[in-house]
């Protein structure tokens, strides 16, 4: 009888364990996003997403690519990824570009959220102004978000030596790129 109990809570143990391990493949946190994480390598990308298809730049898989795609099984873009240095396999990921709306982080914040979704849930770290785009910086999550200018109130829509102003964007103001950078 001892032994059997032994085994069942060695079974559950194991369970428990294993189910801890699985990664959520849309969380987005500072150090990872879905199955990818600092550590990863270029050359671990098949293996990472096997039930995906991934698209390289360049004749030799990842010897001569500048970024790499991630789509899943049905054509969707997930992810554009742009490895440390460029023709290393062995190079982690610089930055990622998050392309489709179910990665989100823990506060829910995803490629498809707007400015107010920013403003509630993080503490904007810089706002940069450049020709075309207001970018976001988040450091709690290691992400920058551009919006695009079309949505700036005041001078600095036109003039990129003026800063611009949380309150110079407006709330329903849409994410137009979300970047998570680990460079």
């Amino acid at each position: 009888m001892k032994k059997i109990f032994t085994l069942f809570i060695l079974a559950i143990a194991l369970i428990s364990c294993e189910q801890e391990e699985k990664k959520d493949p849309f969380l987005i946190a500072k150090n990872q996003v879905g199955l990818l994480t600092q550590d990863v390598q270029i050359k671990d990308l098949d293996s990472l997403y096997a039930q995906d298809s991934i698209v390289k730049q360049g004749k030799n898989q990842f010897r001569s690519g500048h970024q790499i795609s991630v789509f899943d099984k049905k054509g969707n873009e997930l992810l554009l990824l742009t490895p440390v240095q460029k023709f290393d396999s062995t190079s982690t990921v610089a930055t990622i570009q998050v392309k489709d709306a179910r990665f989100k982080t823990e506060k829910g914040l995803t490629a498809k959220s707007t400015f107010k979704d920013i403003t509630t849930n993080y503490k904007i770290s810089r706002i940069e102004n450049t020709l075309s785009n207001v970018i976001i910086f988040l450091d709690e999550i290691n992400a920058y978000i551009a919006i695009d200018k079309k949505h700036i109130s005041g001078d600095a829509k036109y003039n990129t030596d003026i800063p611009v102003e949380p309150n110079q964007i407006p709330d329903d103001a849409e994410i137009k790129r979300f970047w998570i950078g680990w460079e």
